[in-house]
């Protein structure tokens, strides 16, 4: 088993085309679709949208740090969704569908903010949350993988190359 197995935390709206585009990346392992900044334990799907749970849609990102490093995930992040929009994403609007990104540590909150400030040097407006760890709970099974289950397309997400 690979050691350098590490974990990385994104909401950029609905969770669905977030992981679609995370698992596209070599050295990613594992994509999972679920809840995490909020106070309310092992939250549904139905908690989260209808409820004050104050949980973001997010995915945890499993990946090999020998084939990918956290910078370039981020970076990825911020070429996946507009991270400029203060109210959601596309047309999925309200608190769970902010843009954010879950730091683990001191290191990954340095990387964020380098990205951030080279983003801003470009003249561009970021409105992403950087949050210091929460716990993640995984999203119901009929969320995972929703557009290889499916075969649609994200709705919400497309890559443009910034970085």
């Amino acid at each position: 088993m690979n050691k350098n197995i590490k974990s990385a935390y994104f909401g950029a709206g609905c969770f669905w085309g977030v992981e679609y585009y995370f698992q596209q990346i070599q050295g990613v392992k594992k994509v999972v679709s679920g809840y995490m900044g909020g106070t309310q334990e092992n939250p549904s799907y139905q908690d989260v949208i209808y409820r004050n749970t104050g949980h973001f849609e997010v995915v945890k990102v499993e990946y090999s740090a020998d084939e990918v490093s956290y910078e370039n995930l981020v970076k990825f992040f911020f070429e996946i969704h507009d991270f400029s929009q203060i109210d959601g994403q596309g047309p999925d609007l309200g608190y769970q569908y902010l843009s954010v990104i879950f730091t683990q540590n001191q290191d990954e909150k340095n990387i964020v903010n380098n990205v951030i400030s080279l983003l801003e040097n470009m003249n561009m407006k970021v409105a992403t949350k950087i949050i210091d760890g929460h716990m993640f709970y995984s999203a119901e099974d009929y969320h995972q993988n929703y557009y290889q289950k499916t075969g649609k397309t994200p709705y919400c997400h497309s890559h443009r190359k910034i970085f």
